[in-house]
């Protein structure tokens, strides 16, 4: 069974993309499409997060500091993404392991999950 990838962003059309994309790598996808879909995260822990920084009405660099502030999530690497180019000093500022800025080559995407799910970043405590 292939490693479980969160997509979390309010764009459907990239949520369908992005899920699509991992779908056809072998990666099993759930996704959110606001802060409150994550709520029951804790039940079924992703391998990797996908987190738009700019949700509806939501911050993602705060949900992303209380990812990594909470012992149970802080191992998950989270990917923010953006429209904006400088957002990855902000992404940076919400404590993400990376940064995807869109719109992105789905080259890129895949390069990126997979540097984040290979042997040597899984580290559970």
């Amino acid at each position: 069974m292939g490693h479980h990838i969160l997509v979390v962003d309010d764009d459907e059309g990239i949520v369908e993309v992005v899920q699509i994309v991992l779908e056809g790598e072998g990666y099993v996808v759930r996704t959110a499409t606001n802060k409150d879909d994550l709520q029951n995260i804790a039940d079924d822990l992703p391998d990797l997060i996908l987190l738009d920084v700019l949700l509806s009405g939501d911050d993602g660099r705060e949900i992303c500091r209380k990812l990594k502030s909470d012992k149970a999530t802080r191992h998950i690497p989270v990917i923010m993404l953006s429209a904006h180019s400088d957002a990855s000093k902000v992404a940076d500022a919400g404590g993400a392991d990376d940064f995807l800025e869109k719109p992105f080559d789905v080259d890129v995407l895949i390069d990126i999950v997979a540097r984040h799910l290979s042997p040597s970043q899984r580290v559970h405590n």
